[in-house]
């Protein structure tokens, strides 16, 4: 089994706008330049330039259920990622599972882990400014 943590934020949009905005792969230069830098649809199948060079990302169907699960295919692997949009009061609670692949070193896992931090945070400020809440003091990703 893989070391896992769940990096999440809360964002003072409703579930169902968060979940809508998120799950659009064209959206994910904006809010995710810290791995993401552009995306194109080809198919079934995303390609996107990354830090990691050029991969394929295949993302869940739409659903009730605020799953935004994604594949990343690299040229050592394939990886799944677990992300979801669930209720928090009247707003909503992004999160995503990070594992810490094999041969990936305590200090790599780590720098993903922050670039996750800075991308929700991102993406919480994005939302907000686009919806015009103002987002409430001291809530970290």
């Amino acid at each position: 089994m893989y070391r896992a943590h769940t990096v999440s934020t809360a964002v003072a949009v409703s579930p169902e706008s968060a979940y809508e905005y998120t799950r659009d792969p064209r959206n994910l230069p904006v809010w995710a330049p810290g791995f993401i830098k552009s995306i194109e649809q080809r198919g079934d199948t995303w390609i996107a330039q990354s830090t990691l060079g050029e991969i394929r990302l295949r993302f869940a169907p739409r659903n009730t259920f605020g799953v935004l699960d994604h594949d990343v295919e690299l040229p050592t692997g394939v990886f799944h990622n677990a992300m979801r949009v669930i209720p928090n009061g009247a707003g909503s609670e992004v999160m995503f599972t990070a594992l810490q692949q094999d041969g990936q070193t305590d200090a790599a896992y780590q720098a993903d882990l922050e670039t996750l931090r800075a991308d929700l945070h991102r993406l919480r400020t994005v939302l907000e400014a686009q919806y015009g809440v103002a987002s409430p003091a001291g809530r970290e990703a």
